[in-house]
């Protein structure tokens, strides 16, 4: 056939008069398909038709001009329009339309993403993004390719709290098994940044007992955050695996995490020196792997849980002797220690600044809140306990609502008039007890 660019213009007339109802959309959406070829061949020359379209009333033939358009390489000069260009039609797109075509979507923004990463200005991209993957989840539990690319962006700009907002949502419907992997690796990256561990570990220990055929590089690196985050969070690591572990994770990741294994044993002894002296030996593989700022965090909690334990053996300490025992260089580091401890919740304690000598106390709310923790090392023991309180007092504003209801009140009155209320009074109120 002879295309030429009539017959794109006679396209874009029929994508103005077959955007109304469904039943049109639909026609439309069949015509568009069987004209991908006439798209690819008029790429080049595409562009200027997108002014003659409104990106709200013709989202699809706007989506499908927008990706044959964008398919060329493109230059760093010709990037920043077309992020402006991308990033106005993500805002204003219909989404019941795009996800008519979600891989034509899919494209475009990950073209989006590229050319944001090629501009070195990741910030750029992050509210767009996550506008992409609403308007083309079917659902909040539908994991879509664009997720971790909206992740990884976060992370390259530092808004660590803008992605926690999809972290938060519950994952049951996934497209491919590497966006899962991605997802929860970044995500996990960006929980470490906001010191949220324990989603830190769920993300992580999802990565390395998910199901797979064969070891990928995402499964080596989360297994290798999973130790550390494990030791900071945790303070300590187990080398054994779910049982739900797939057979090749099992196999194949302890050979590839050999520094890291080394330092959970280190950990376990409970020496600093030896802890040291596996980070120096390692030192470079460490930083190869760009996991030394973790590395250095467990380092420092390992101080942490030193100090920790000494609160349960002594009333009071001096600072020299805390720095003995827990082998930091001077009582003034050790102070820094204590003092920082104090201020994050860690420990409760005073420090008398004329003897230098630490008193350590029990707070008793602190003390409430260490034995719920106790239950298990994540936070889902203290939700549980404040999703308790909170239907407690829902329970509780309900029973005064109704105990001041004309209604309630007496239809409650008739009631009683038909059961011997001193048998049912002289229960135990025992027997009640939730």
């Amino acid at each position: 056939m002879n295309l030429n660019m009539n017959s794109v213009e006679t396209l874009v007339a029929q994508i103005h008069g077959l955007s109304g109802s469904i039943s049109d959309i639909n026609q439309l959406h069949s015509l568009l398909k069987q004209s991908e070829d006439l798209f690819q061949s008029e790429s080049t020359r595409l562009a200027p038709l997108l002014t003659e379209l409104d990106p709200f009333m013709h989202s699809l033939g706007y989506l499908y001009i927008l990706d044959a358009s964008t398919s060329a390489p493109i230059s760093k000069e010709q990037a920043s329009e077309l992020v402006l260009s991308i990033a106005r039609f993500i805002n204003l797109c219909a989404a019941e339309q795009i996800r008519l075509a979600p891989d034509k979507f899919t494209s475009v923004c990950k073209r989006f993403k590229d050319q944001v990463m090629l501009l070195e200005d990741p910030m750029r991209g992050v509210a767009p993004m996550l506008t992409a993957i609403r308007k083309l989840q079917l659902s909040s539990e539908h994991l879509t390719t664009l997720h971790p690319d909206f992740l990884l962006l976060c992370l390259l700009a530092k808004c660590y709290k803008t992605g926690l907002s999809i972290l938060e949502d519950d994952i049951f419907d996934v497209d491919q098994p590497r966006d899962f992997f991605l997802y929860c690796y970044y995500g996990a990256m960006i929980c470490i940044g906001q010191k949220k561990f324990s989603k830190a570990l769920e993300l992580l220990h999802n990565v390395v007992t998910a199901p797979m055929s064969i070891l990928n590089a995402i499964v080596v690196e989360a297994y290798k955050k999973y130790i550390l985050v494990s030791l900071i969070h945790v303070g300590q690591f187990s080398i054994s695996f779910p049982k739900y572990t797939s057979s090749v994770a099992q196999r194949n990741l302890k050979n590839f995490s050999q520094p890291y294994l080394e330092l959970a044993n280190s950990y376990g002894a409970g020496k600093i020196s030896e802890l040291e002296l596996c980070v120096q030996a390692h030192n470079e593989k460490f930083e190869f792997d760009r996991n030394l700022g973790l590395v250095k965090q467990v380092v420092l909690c390992m101080y942490k849980r030193n100090i920790q334990r000494l609160t349960q053996t002594y009333l009071t300490l001096s600072l020299q002797d805390i720095a003995n025992t827990v082998q930091l260089n001077s009582a003034k580091e050790a102070e820094m220690h204590v003092l920082q401890m104090i201020q994050d919740g860690e420990i409760y304690a005073t420090i008398n600044q004329k003897d230098g000598m630490v008193r350590f106390l029990e707070d008793p709310e602190q003390y409430w809140e260490k034995r719920i923790f106790c239950v298990d090392s994540t936070d889902v023991a203290l939700e549980f306990c404040f999703r308790i309180m909170m239907l407690s007092r829902k329970l509780t504003d309900m029973d005064e609502q109704l105990s001041c209801d004309p209604l309630y009140l007496a239809k409650a009155g008739k009631e009683r008039q038909r059961f011997d209320f001193d048998d049912f009074d002289s229960v135990p109120s025992s027997k009640f007890t939730i």
